[in-house]
């Protein structure tokens, strides 16, 4: 943990060590349910945003990292390939149409990081995003890209949930996270529309 804490002392609220421990416990319980290798799971939660670069690299960089950690503290080596499989497939969202075959877990860290994205929690991180870099709640008339390009930021907080976040719920694996994000897509389907009425000024 102290190691942890030393990565992550200057990481925003996004993907901070918060994020990870979140990650981790909603692995743990859908791991449960989905009956998956939960010590694979809990690394894999863990290191799978360990690398604060650039997101063109932050895959591969959180796997070297995590490859080092995990030798480090004896992780059992048969399962090592396991967690990193997991930390590479993480970031394959449906609507890029990369067909890889996935672990159980690494279905599983999906639909997790996944769900860490939506709902209050995903609302909180989308506008702590948005002031860490300077990106406007909403500007009225913006355009909005028919697929999330990871490699450019959406144009405010607002737009990023019809590019991104309102997307995810269909991108979902497993049945435990099919059905978890169903409350949590909702209750940011009404944020939305509140914010928006709020924004026109309605009463």
């Amino acid at each position: 943990m102290k190691e942890f804490k030393t990565i992550f002392k200057e990481r925003s609220g996004c993907h901070d060590i918060w994020h990870l421990i979140r990650t981790a416990n909603l692995c743990k319980n859908i791991g449960k349910k989905e009956k998956a290798d939960l010590d694979i799971l809990w690394a894999a939660a863990l290191l799978h945003d360990v690398s604060s670069k650039s997101y063109t690299s932050h895959v591969k960089d959180s796997m070297d990292i995590a490859q080092k950690i995990l030798k480090k503290i004896n992780f059992p080596k048969k399962k090592i390939p396991k967690v990193l499989h997991c930390i590479e497939t993480h970031e394959d969202y449906h609507w890029t149409k990369r067909k890889r075959k996935l672990s159980r877990e690494a279905k599983i860290l999906q639909d997790a990081d996944r769900l860490d994205a939506v709902g209050a929690i995903g609302i909180a991180r989308c506008f702590t995003f948005c002031g860490s870099h300077k990106i406007p709640l909403f500007v009225p008339g913006q355009k909005i890209k028919k697929c999330f390009d990871h490699t450019k930021l959406s144009s405010s907080g607002i737009i990023h949930f019809y590019e991104k976040l309102l997307k995810l719920q269909k991108g979902m694996n497993t049945r435990t996270g099919k059905s978890v994000v169903k409350e949590r897509h909702q209750y940011m389907e009404n944020f939305v529309k509140r914010f928006l009425n709020e924004w026109k000024g309605k009463i």
